[in-house]
């Protein structure tokens, strides 16, 4: 999937900028809930969890993205073009699969806060984040069908990876993108949509709850959507206009482009959605010298990094 000549340093420009910036957010990220599992592990820690394995998962297989297009041509060994790809397009869609199942959660916290207390156990969330995997995983294997299938079909020297498909492969790729983009993307944006609306109505008519929580909330809600709206949206219109042409668009490319942000504005969404992670953005913050807090901060947050579980229904957002 080289991308033209005049196009290359964006390409690389974009991959570079979000490697730079994705691996150190999400592995604080990922330090920030290992130890709030540890210490008490909430259905929202657990899937937050995952979605920082998710992109992580993303980030690690993205320096063949920028081989691929540094060299402009895929010049390393054939098995890793399915490998890159399965990973690279399963993360994508298990981010938008956590991100439902992270709203999902907090509507559910808020709008029925003493059913859901009986039910909010992290095991619940252990299972059901994996049955997401297994389904992210599952669709997006079709990446071997396609590439193997044109392995038959051309010679051993690959110039491209997951590109330049045939009539035949198109039969059956541009109806299972269809599915794709129906079943990982529609249905969980308008499930997102709808338990975000509801969460944010809920939480704006409680006048027992902070000013300071309604805002973090907002900010959680936004982030979100801006994440399906900038990240998802694009390439998975190209699936449904590809279906309805019949082609392989030419700018579906820009528009998986797009989905590469994903793994730098995820970690905004942590930062609103855990206190743990706010915590520990502080304390790395605090190590590099760029904040000097007074030593009662310092007991403060020792304290509330230890107090991280949810008390109540207004705190669902608060691990």
């Amino acid at each position: 999937m080289a991308p033209a000549a005049e196009e290359r340093y964006l390409y690389l420009a974009i991959y570079v900028i979000t490697i730079a910036t994705g691996f150190p957010a999400n592995l604080l990220a990922l330090h920030a809930f290992i130890r709030k599992l540890r210490i008490n592990a909430t259905p929202n820690a657990v899937l937050l969890f995952n979605l920082t394995i998710s992109d992580l998962s993303f980030l690690t297989f993205l320096p063949f993205k920028v081989t691929e297009v540094f060299q402009g041509q895929w010049s390393m060994p054939s098995f890793l073009c399915p490998l890159s790809g399965l990973f690279y397009f399963s993360t994508i869609y298990s981010s938008t699969l956590f991100l439902t199942a992270v709203s999902v959660e907090r509507y559910l916290g808020v709008a029925f806060p003493l059913k859901y207390k009986l039910y909010r156990k992290p095991s619940y969330a252990v299972a059901i984040s994996g049955f997401l995997w297994v389904c992210s995983f599952a669709h997006c294997s079709i990446v071997y069908v396609t590439e193997y299938h044109q392995a038959s079909n051309i010679s051993s020297d690959r110039f491209v990876c997951y590109d330049n498909f045939t009539e035949k492969q198109l039969e059956v790729l541009l109806p299972f993108r269809l599915e794709l983009s129906l079943l990982l993307f529609c249905l969980p944006f308008f499930i997102t949509c709808f338990c975000y609306g509801s969460f944010i109505r809920i939480l704006i008519s409680s006048p027992h709850i902070h000013k300071d929580k309604k805002q973090r909330a907002i900010g959680l809600v936004l982030t979100t959507l801006c994440v399906f709206a900038i990240c998802f949206a694009p390439y998975n219109v190209s699936h449904l206009v590809g279906f309805v042409k019949k082609e392989n668009l030419k700018w579906r490319e820009k528009a998986l482009l797009l989905s590469t942000f994903n793994a730098s504005l995820d970690p905004v969404i942590f930062y609103f959605s855990s206190t743990a992670v706010q915590h520990s953005c502080k304390r790395c913050l605090m190590r590099l010298h760029v904040c000097h807090p007074s030593p009662a901060l310092h007991r403060i947050m020792d304290k509330q990094s230890i107090k991280l579980g949810p008390a109540q229904a207004s705190d669902s957002f608060k691990d």
